[in-house]
């Protein structure tokens, strides 16, 4: 067995630090980041952190001292957390620790002389600061596990636009036909592998990368940064990962993405819209159940497990507000719209891309494919349990990526908590009873109408994010401060009848205007 470890621990995309201390990172010690530190004459720490804003920051620390090096992972350092909080914190209580997770450790691919950490925000008396979006995110999934005995684990599908000089005008591609395209129809091959690799090594959670759907031979804007450029989008899509530690993969992975365009002198944009007509960047989650590490989705009739369908139910009742974290510009309102593989309606179906869930294909009803078409190929068990999944498709570019996860996670929990007794508002498996649909909704009228809707604007879900704050509230997990700043963020965008508006202007004004709501938000979140 430690054979074979260490045969999988060796891997060309395995994590580098464990192939060099021969651990998974879950084992990392101090005292083998000092060695490493030292062996690889590594000259900065980088801490790495989530704001407000739901970026990564860094504070860049020189190595230059053993004893420091040590102080600073065993103790970690002073952010100023109002400005990093900026509105939500006081600045006469803003000082804050941000401490090292040592399994998050990684060589920094743009700058080879940094040992680099995802960071955790403490308080002053060492507790998890509360209104840090990823301790909202570890509390909810700490609250789920006590209550439910289950563990959810979650992946990400990172949607984005990449954007490059039109160059060579040789093998153009078609618009809106980029579905898993190859070179030279797809010229951004060299980059999604390179960004591949380094996910891979930094995260050890990339499933796979292709291109998607849309395509721009010139993009129509007034903002210089993208204006004339050539726009194909890519898709990286994670494997499922305990839910903390999914936050923090997607959130590295948009840092790793934009640094690595830039670096090639392109540009890499994750906002929801930006063309009429074209497809907009979703960014899907799908989530398992598991326990005692084993898939409980599917049943013994071979069904979807009753776990699974309360899930469902739960995602149902939190999802016209999930909106708040998930869609959290105008432009997410231009994406929301029927047929274009982005939902409207609060429902979930079987394999169907035009519901708001989707559960997909999940190798549950077969085994071992390879020998159907390979006579001589091994047997396999295939995945313990399983690798069935629900996917979350409302959710885009834009989203509060720890936020959206911790109120899935609520939503889980309000739907799988054992003490149901104590929850008045409605019951999971009815609700997903009532909202399963089968077909394209969008072409039966009175189907649709049956529905219940989404918000169509910031403004609207602000309001249900209000109205239904005890949803994410309850327990103590969001704090009312940070449901409030969502909502007044949300009120600023100031667009509840945006499409009114739209309409009423002549076409080149509409079109103008409409570039303008998609645009002015590129590098948001």
């Amino acid at each position: 067995m430690a054979d074979k470890k260490n045969q999988v621990a060796r891997c060309a995309l395995s994590n580098p630090l464990s192939v060099i201390l021969d651990k998974d990172p879950r084992d990392f010690r101090r005292s083998d980041l000092l060695r490493v530190i030292r062996e690889k004459n590594i000259e900065r720490i980088t801490f790495h952190y989530t704001a407000l804003d739901g970026k990564l920051k860094e504070l860049t620390l020189p190595a230059s001292d053993a004893g420091q090096i040590e102080s600073l992972l065993a103790e970690g350092e002073r952010v100023d957390g109002s400005s990093l909080f900026k509105g939500m914190v006081d600045t006469g209580l803003s000082d804050l620790y941000v401490v090292p997770v040592y399994h998050s450790a990684f060589f920094n691919p743009f700058d080879g002389r940094s040992l680099d950490f995802v960071c955790r925000y403490l308080t002053g008396e060492g507790d998890p600061a509360p209104y840090a979006l990823d301790n909202i995110l570890a509390k909810a999934a700490g609250l789920f596990r006590s209550r439910t005995g289950l563990d959810i684990h979650a992946m990400g599908e990172l949607e984005f636009f990449l954007m490059s000089e039109g160059g060579r005008n040789a093998y153009s591609a078609a618009k809106q036909r980029g579905y898993h395209g190859s070179g030279p129809f797809v010229k951004s091959g060299p980059f999604l592998k390179e960004a591949l690799r380094h996910m891979a090594m930094i995260t050890g959670a990339v499933k796979y990368g292709h291109s998607e759907v849309g395509f721009i031979e010139s993009v129509r804007s007034d903002i210089e940064e993208i204006r004339g450029k050539r726009a194909e989008q890519l898709e990286i899509e994670f494997q499922p990962r305990p839910v903390e530690d999914m936050g923090d993969a997607l959130v590295l992975g948009r840092w790793l993405i934009r640094n690595l365009a830039y670096q090639n002198g392109l540009v890499a944009t994750f906002t929801p819209k930006i063309e009429e007509g074209v497809a907009g960047s979703g960014l899907h989650f799908h989530m398992e159940l598991m326990r005692s590490g084993r898939n409980v989705m599917i049943g013994p009739d071979g069904k979807l497990s009753a776990e699974a369908r309360r899930l469902i139910g739960g995602l149902c009742h939190y999802a016209d507000s999930l909106t708040a974290f998930g869609n959290t510009v105008s432009s997410a309102y231009l994406r929301l719209v029927p047929n274009q593989e982005a939902p409207t309606r609060i429902c979930w179906s079987d394999l169907n891309r035009s519901a708001m869930i989707r559960v997909p294909l999940g190798w549950s009803k077969v085994r071992n494919l390879a020998s159907r078409v390979n006579p001589v190929a091994e047997t396999t068990t295939g995945a313990q349990g399983g690798r069935q999944t629900v996917e979350l498709r409302s959710p885009d570019g834009s989203a509060l990526i720890h936020l959206v996860l911790a109120g899935i996670v609520m939503a889980a929990d309000w739907s799988l908590r054992k003490d149901r007794s104590r929850i008045q508002d409605g019951d999971p498996l009815e609700l997903a009873e009532r909202l399963y649909v089968v077909g394209n909704i969008f072409k039966d009228p009175d189907l649709l109408a049956k529905l219940p809707p989404l918000p169509t604007s910031c403004v609207a879900s602000s309001r249900l994010l209000l109205r239904k704050r005890d949803l994410y509230e309850r327990d103590g997990v969001f704090p009312p401060s940070v449901v409030d700043y969502a909502a007044r963020m949300l009120a600023e965008e100031d667009d509840e009848f945006i499409n009114e508006h739209l309409a009423g202007l002549s076409s080149n004004e509409r079109l103008h205007e409409t570039l303008r709501i998609m645009h002015k938000d590129l590098h948001r979140h």
